[in-house]
């Protein structure tokens, strides 16, 4: 495992894993862990297919907290101008997680809050902690959720039930948030970590190059009509069968063995 000043990240065979590290902190979103954390992934999508991970998982350091939200300290002496910047920042580092190629699977092992819960709805789904809690509490400081909570919040779970988080400024359990749609899965939490391993390694099983075409179809076809989704679904599903992983996977399905993909 190696060790950067805001972020522990590791490898283990297709799954790579990043820790949010400032757990004196309760592990807030500054400037430098939004960086460090971009460049990261950045680096991952740079790889080559076959080694670039299946899966990326990423959690938060301690027991308290996957993010406790943007670091408040270091925002509130901004000017409009910086705050806008740093905004504009986290969005980035959204973007890049949404559209990396591969899975990310936000492990919140507990508190989610403000950019906290924006990082995690950036990811492809949430796995929580029993000991979670989610929220978007930024209209009590006087704020509006600044990396892309409001948008990503309102495709997860609704209309209805983000303008009640955002209006609100609500703190959910992880039960609540599951109920509602937020989080896929609730775990005990000293089994949170080995369950979200086991989903991980179950995703890099499968076909890389089809698990990263569902990806951008599933990202792309949220902002598209249903006649033009389903237009770009069906030019992806042909091209899968110029791939030789597809074919690969049609074959070993027919001799009943299993599959050896190659990203090819």
């Amino acid at each position: 495992m190696s060790e950067a000043s805001t972020l522990l990240t590791a490898r283990e065979g297709r799954l790579a894993f990043v820790t949010l590290n400032r757990p004196s902190k309760l592990n807030a979103l500054n400037a430098a862990l939004i960086d460090e954390l971009h460049a990261f992934v950045a680096e991952l999508c740079a790889e080559s297919a076959n080694d670039r991970p299946s899966v990326l998982v990423v959690t938060g350091s301690g027991d308290k907290a996957f993010a406790a939200g943007a670091d408040v300290a270091e925002m509130s002496e901004i000017s409009p101008e910086a705050a806008r910047a740093f905004s504009e920042r986290g969005h980035r580092l959204g973007r890049a997680l949404e559209e990396a190629s591969f899975p990310v699977i936000a492990q919140v092992n507990g508190f989610a809050l403000g950019g906290g819960l924006e990082l995690a709805l950036a990811c492809d789904f949430i796995y929580a902690s029993d000991r979670a809690k989610f929220g978007l509490p930024e209209v009590g400081l006087g704020l509006v959720p600044g990396f892309g909570g409001t948008q990503r919040l309102t495709r997860r779970v609704g209309i209805a039930r983000a303008r009640e988080l955002v209006f609100s400024g609500a703190t959910l359990d992880a039960q609540r948030a599951q109920a509602i749609g937020l989080v896929n899965e609730v775990i005990p939490h000293a089994e949170l970590a080995e369950r979200v391993k086991t989903l991980a390694l179950k995703i890099a099983e499968k076909a890389p190059l089809a698990v990263a075409a569902a990806k951008r179809l599933v990202l792309t076809g949220a902002d598209t009509s249903l006649g033009a989704a389903c237009e770009l679904e069906s030019r992806a599903f042909g091209a899968a069968f110029a791939t030789e992983d597809g074919r690969e996977g049609m074959r070993a399905f027919v001799e009943k063995r299993a599959p050896k993909f190659e990203s090819k």
